[in-house]
């Protein structure tokens, strides 16, 4: 319970065993007398405290309809506590020094599994890699008369475009526009914009910064998909569009519906859907139209250091574990580790009544996922090409999105875990937004996953000399 954006926690009922029985019973019962103390600064409320009499509760232990009479009071009392200091002491427990080795041992975690790939990496490039491009670059009359073989033979198809290049596009114009929505809101955090327990301005946040960074997602979008050679960009500015908010729009439509069924207060008046929709058709989509006609007049072009054949290489028969599903299964994991601890502490803030103060750890976090990830893909696309398979374009973004998918897998265990969500309206809120969170971050981690895998594929067929 929220009062003036402060938390109100307090037992609303109580079990009792009874005794002198061989099977243990126990007996229900639900308080009726709740006593609110409010401290106050001239015309601001400072703090709230609930209290509950003990003696004065109803039994509702049988299966059957009772008549309850509820009472209250309140009692009002002046402090000398600042209204700008009223929530110091929300703010100290996540200080706790319980909480602090907790975060400690993620970032441990975390700068842990970043050195130990940085290491594998930096030695397979110096003890493979580095040795074949010298080979390839510097020796000519060797490279002329040896047979191409790993990943030197697909150099005349490794920038063939991908299938589907419009909805490619647009999920890199999407995961931009994602990336920078979450930069945006954890460097706020960090300012102190968002303090504890005021939910709405960190929605509020939300709705307009993604709104603003409308625009990065059509000129990533239209600006690739010009590169790629494709010609229909108002198809590709609008499945753009609708390709994240498009599925959060569904959901939303969806759980309003089921809020209102129950008259909830989670359900959102008519007055603020208009204004979302006031913000999406006035702001979001003409600066996506501007950001899209800006890519589209950018005349950039796709930078390739070879030459892609006209008729497409036979890709020879793969393992098993070089198959996309098992590939996706082995990208997520490091990166998934990275977050796992810091996670559970993000969903019970969001989710439960726990609050979520430092954000600094949260944006460190942050940085490494997106870097783990970028060494991931990389890692995994070199492998595929070593084995002759070209087609690393769609699976560089699945693999490098795949954590997403491991964050939906957390979610059904921190739901029958961890917390005390039950029903139809509490399952059907968590496990839909939460749905729309992972496809966000799968198509935020896909587009980093996919850059950085590009980046070192120019890199590298820049390095030889192909024909």
């Amino acid at each position: 319970m929220y009062f003036d954006d402060l938390p109100i926690w307090g037992f609303i009922g109580r079990t009792k065993q009874l005794e002198g029985n061989d099977i243990n019973e126990y007996r229900y019962f639900i308080m009726n007398n709740i006593q609110f103390e409010i401290l106050y600064n001239e015309d601001r409320i400072i703090e709230v405290h609930v209290r509950t009499d003990l003696k004065d509760v109803s039994d509702i232990t049988e299966d059957m309809e009772v008549d309850i009479e509820f009472i209250y009071s309140v009692k009002w009392k002046e402090t000398n506590t600042l209204f700008e200091k009223r929530m110091e002491k929300y703010k100290q427990l996540s200080l706790l020094p319980h909480y602090l080795k907790i975060h400690q041992s993620t970032l441990t975690n975390s700068f842990a599994t970043i050195l130990v790939l940085i290491g594998c990496l930096v030695m397979f490039y110096v003890l493979v890699l580095k040795k074949d491009i010298s080979k390839y670059a510097n020796d000519d009359e060797l490279a002329d008369n040896q047979e191409e073989t790993g990943w030197k033979y697909v150099h005349g198809d490794v920038f063939r475009y991908p299938k589907h290049k419009t909805l490619f596009a647009a999920a890199l114009g999407s995961g931009t526009q994602l990336l920078t929505l979450t930069l945006f809101i954890i460097i706020l955090g960090i300012v102190g914009l968002f303090y504890p327990y005021n939910r709405g301005l960190l929605l509020t946040a939300m709705v307009i910064i993604y709104a603003l960074t409308s625009g990065a997602a059509g000129y990533a979008a239209v600006s690739f998909y010009y590169q790629l050679e494709g010609t229909n960009w108002v198809r590709n500015l609008l499945l753009t569009g609708g390709l994240s908010c498009g599925p959060l729009f569904l959901t939303f439509l969806i759980l309003n519906t089921v809020a209102n069924a129950y008259r909830a207060t989670a359900a959102l008046p008519l007055g603020k859907i208009v204004i979302i929709f006031l913000i999406w058709a006035f702001l979001a989509s003409p600066l996506l139209l501007l950001g899209g006609i800006s890519g589209k007049y950018s005349k950039s072009e796709f930078q390739a250091p070879c030459r892609t054949n006209n008729i497409p290489r036979e890709i020879p028969p793969l393992l098993w574990y070089r198959g996309i599903i098992p590939q996706m299964a082995l990208a997520g994991i490091l990166p998934f580790t990275v977050i796992c601890f810091e996670l559970y502490y993000v969903f019970a803030s969001v989710w439960g009544h726990r609050i979520y103060t430092i954000y600094s750890v949260l944006f460190v976090v942050f940085i490494v996922l997106l870097v783990v990830t970028a060494l991931v893909s990389v890692a995994l696309t070199y492998f595929q090409l070593a084995a002759e398979d070209h087609q690393w374009w769609w699976r560089s973004f699945l693999c490098g999105g795949s954590t997403g998918l491991y964050m939906y897998g957390y979610c059904f265990y921190y739901y029958f875990t961890r917390s005390a969500m039950d029903g139809l309206m509490q399952t059907s809120f968590f496990f839909a937004y939460m749905g729309c969170i992972c496809y966000g971050v799968f198509l935020m981690l896909g587009t980093v996953g996919f850059r950085a895998s590009l980046l070192v594929v120019r890199h590298l067929y820049g390095s030889i000399k192909c024909e």
